[in-house]
């Protein structure tokens, strides 16, 4: 593993252990030419998923995306990013597992909404905003009201 802080092409592990309820390894690295220390992770990958967009354009699906784009909608929430990195990883081989290699933005855009249902429901208002595409403030509201998401607010349309 290169060292991202100088490129050494040797670096020494110090300590492994299992993550994400065992589907990664976490290492801690030491680079024996500039001494700085850094965590890699290792996943399991079993197939390559290509991602049909709305637009039928495909790309290559990428874990990394999926994760910020939870961590956006989770900003400044005091959800455990542990509870957030298993939601992730469970998609992910829920995903890798099913039959088709290729799967759509609208069933990953699905699923990333049902599991921020159950772990926050402001998290889960906010990424619907984005994948649902809200215009108004009226769409906030109807959304809350078809998904029988309770609110303190009674001044809500």
């Amino acid at each position: 593993m290169r060292c991202p802080f100088c490129g050494n092409p040797d670096t020494q592990v110090k300590d492994s252990r299992p993550a994400e309820d065992g589907h990664a390894i976490r290492r801690r690295r030491q680079c024996p030419a500039c001494g700085a220390r850094f965590t890699t992770f290792e996943r399991v990958q079993l197939r390559d998923l290509q991602v049909i967009k709305t637009d039928g354009k495909r790309e290559r699906f990428d874990r990394d995306k999926l994760m910020k784009s939870v961590l956006l909608a989770s900003q400044k929430r005091e959800i455990d990013r542990e509870r957030m990195e298993q939601m992730v990883s469970g998609l992910v081989r829920r995903l890798e597992s099913g039959g088709d290699p290729e799967i759509t933005s609208e069933l990953i855009g699905q699923l990333v909404m049902d599991g921020l249902r159950s772990l926050d429901t402001v998290a889960y208002v906010r990424y619907a905003s984005v994948y649902r595409d809200f215009k108004e403030v009226e769409d906030f509201s109807d959304f809350i009201k078809e998904h029988g998401l309770s609110t303190d607010d009674e001044d809500l349309p």
